[in-house]
């Protein structure tokens, strides 16, 4: 693990939840669209925001 203070710990975790509540809202948006190029890009934009917190978890290990 990474020598992180206590101040880091805080803002890591905060952009990690911040991140997974992105991930959870698009993917609820994408399911309700109706039009398939927004699907699409809501869909997109919920896989980066996995991927950002993914990696952001990283850092906790």
């Amino acid at each position: 693990m990474s020598n992180l203070n206590e101040l880091e710990l805080q803002n890591l975790r905060h952009l990690i939840s911040a991140h997974s509540n992105i991930e959870k809202k698009l993917t609820f948006y994408s399911q309700q669209c109706t039009d398939s190029n927004l699907k699409q890009m809501l869909e997109k934009d919920a896989q980066g925001a996995k991927r950002s917190k993914d990696t952001l978890m990283g850092f906790l290990n």
